[in-house]
């Protein structure tokens, strides 16, 4: 028996297509090995050595997965919420600024006559008394000048001498002949003359007296400017600043040069620039208190005392400068210090406390606000609450819960990492506002 098998049929337009895909692929293959990058790899394979190859796919592959690793990791973080209980603790609200220590007391000592500056007897640092000698100038010009007035005064005194002299002979030849004019025993063109020359001796008198007088008053004078070649200190404290060197010219006459500073550095005071937006909240009395760089957790404390009222723009920026004084017993505050400065609005010590992001429709002018309370199995309730004092970290809870609740302060996103990263319920820290 005999089996006829027919066999298959072969459709012209596959072979056809086969055929012309292969050709493509060839050609392309052959468009690639012409082409000059093919060229290039095969040159750098031919230079370099074969496991350098190696090594360098090893490291590209390491890298696609660390890469792969960051992506996956970093974009597996989770989001849950952030709990937290009710405390206990001290809220603050306050007005920060900048500011600068300077002695609330303290004295430009300068010069008031001209001269060389001849020994300085104080440095900076040194603690001086009131009336204590702390620098003289060469006394040597007004010296000179109080001697030439003293020995001028004594010639007035020698020519009043002389002029009284002459006084007592015409008041005695005047006496005379005013006897012998009583006795017709003279003319009368004598006696006139005897009455002239008695006046004449009296105005003599008066006139050098005036002289006399007159010089006193200018040795006086002379005598004080010489006084002021001492310079001494108007006032107890330290010396703070020198501005003139031993040795130094001064000149005096069109201003008074300024030698030394002596301040009180028992009390200082503190000026702060505050910013215009912060002015309203300042009230004169207010409890203020700074901290400084080398003691940044001790407080020094004060009152508010004054604001001056002329501003200083510095970059299109207005601040005001306000002033309070704090002691300084122990010498610890130094001049030009930058200092910290916090004036207290309104503090609560020892209330119950919640942050700030834990609150939603916040309603300052009704003190009220809400909180989302959580319970001990996990459920979720909203509550109204008090507030009391606030600032911009934490808020103080005056009624509506107590200590110990657990609430929810916004989200925490969980990474792959095991980094929780917080996030508040709003855009920012503070609570939203309601009226």
């Amino acid at each position: 028996m005999s089996l006829d098998v027919e066999p298959p049929k072969v459709n012209a337009g596959t072979v056809n297509d086969g055929a012309s895909a292969k050709g493509r692929l060839r050609d392309a293959a052959d468009r690639v090995a012409a082409s000059p990058y093919a060229a290039r790899v095969a040159s750098f394979a031919r230079k370099r050595p074969r496991w350098q190859i190696y090594a360098a796919l090893v490291v590209f592959l390491l890298l696609v997965a660390a890469l792969a690793y960051w992506w996956t990791s970093g974009s597996s973080d989770t989001a849950s919420q952030l709990v937290v209980t009710v405390e206990r603790g001290d809220v603050e609200d306050s007005v920060t600024a900048l500011g600068n220590l300077q002695p609330r007391d303290y004295v430009d000592v300068g010069a008031q006559v001209s001269g060389q500056l001849k020994k300085l007897y104080v440095d900076i640092g040194d603690t001086v008394k009131s009336g204590q000698l702390l620098a003289e100038i060469d006394p040597a010009v007004l010296n000179t000048k109080v001697e030439a007035g003293r020995a001028q005064l004594k010639n007035l005194q020698a020519t009043l001498r002389d002029k009284e002299a002459q006084l007592e002979l015409a008041r005695g030849q005047f006496n005379r002949q005013k006897m012998l004019k009583a006795a017709n025993a003279t003319s009368t063109d004598a006696y006139q003359s005897a009455e002239s020359g008695l006046r004449s001796a009296t105005a003599q008198v008066a006139a050098v007296k005036a002289q006399i007088a007159q010089t006193t008053a200018t040795v006086h004078g002379d005598e004080v400017t010489l006084g002021y070649t001492k310079i001494y200190a108007p006032m107890a404290g330290t010396v703070v600043s020198v501005t003139t060197k031993q040795g130094q010219t001064i000149n005096a006459n069109q201003q008074a040069p300024v030698i030394l500073r002596v301040a009180d550095l028992s009390t200082m005071t503190v000026w702060t620039q505050v910013s215009e937006a912060d002015v309203p909240k300042l009230r004169l009395g207010m409890d203020a208190y700074f901290t400084i760089l080398g003691a940044p957790r001790k407080r020094w404390t004060g009152k508010l005392k004054q604001v001056l009222p002329t501003p200083e723009v510095v970059n299109n920026v207005v601040l005001y400068t306000a002033l309070f004084d704090v002691a300084n017993q122990r010498n610890e505050l130094m001049t030009q210090m930058t200092a910290q400065v916090f004036f207290v609005i309104a503090s609560k010590q020892d209330v119950l406390t919640v942050p700030v992001a834990a609150l939603h429709r916040y309603r300052p002018r009704r003190h009220t606000a809400h909180v989302t309370l959580v319970s001990a199995s996990g459920a979720e309730e909203d509550r109204e609450v008090t507030v009391g004092v606030t600032n911009r970290v934490s808020a103080e809870i005056v009624s509506g819960l107590k200590e110990g609740d657990k609430v929810v302060a916004g989200t925490a996103a969980q990474s792959g990492s095991g980094q929780t990263q917080q996030r508040g319920q709003g855009r920012s820290r503070r609570p939203r506002l309601g009226f």
